[in-house]
């Protein structure tokens, strides 16, 4: 027997945002703008196995850190904490995709109990949601700052089941293969 899906879990970062603009923020800084998906990735990385070791830090802290490291011996236009300053307050700029919020609207019209659960900011996906027009038709903001660990560990999505909802009456929504993975193992359908 299948549990219906009652709640659908959206990742935040690249699934709902639009992270392109990032690479024009390295950019303005003198960086090439190829170094922002390195940057993400290394951010992930080092979420992933402060996870592993037992820590959850913030995603902010860890995307600066990395970013030091990464623009350190790069010839910028700036010093290099205005530098990353200047790179991490992109995140606060970005928007959603263009076919975000008829899709949002419409799983929540189809009376789906709509939540993220992001290892970034529960405050940026708030801003992002709320710029786009549809913040009211999440239930529910999670960041994994406020859970014991970063996805793709178990217990992030244990946190999102904590919410109200059976893991096998969930479906997490994400364009991370890892993401997909850690839902999967936690007993959420994925997409």
């Amino acid at each position: 027997m299948t549990t219906a899906i009652s709640v659908i879990v959206f990742d935040v970062n690249e699934t709902l945002s639009d992270m392109s603009p990032m690479g024009e923020r390295f950019s303005e800084v003198g960086a090439p703008a190829e170094l922002a998906k390195l940057w993400f990735a290394t951010l992930l990385r080092d979420g992933f196995a402060l996870t592993a070791s037992g820590d959850n830090g913030s995603f902010a802290a860890i995307g600066a850190d990395v970013l030091r490291g990464l623009l350190t011996g790069v010839e910028l236009n700036r010093p290099l904490d205005a530098a990353v300053d200047h790179v991490m307050a992109g995140m606060n700029g970005l928007g959603v995709h263009p076919d975000v919020p008829e899709g949002v609207k419409a799983l929540a019209a189809a009376g789906f109990r709509l939540i993220t659960l992001s290892n970034g900011s529960a405050q940026i996906a708030d801003r992002l949601f709320s710029e786009a027009g549809i913040r009211d038709a999440f239930e529910s903001l999670l960041s994994v700052e406020d859970a014991p660990a970063w996805k793709p560990a178990r217990a992030s999505y244990e946190y999102a089941a904590a919410s109200g909802a059976d893991p096998a009456g969930m479906l997490l929504v994400a364009v991370h293969p890892w993401d997909i993975h850690g839902a999967a193992r936690a007993g959420l359908h994925t997409a």
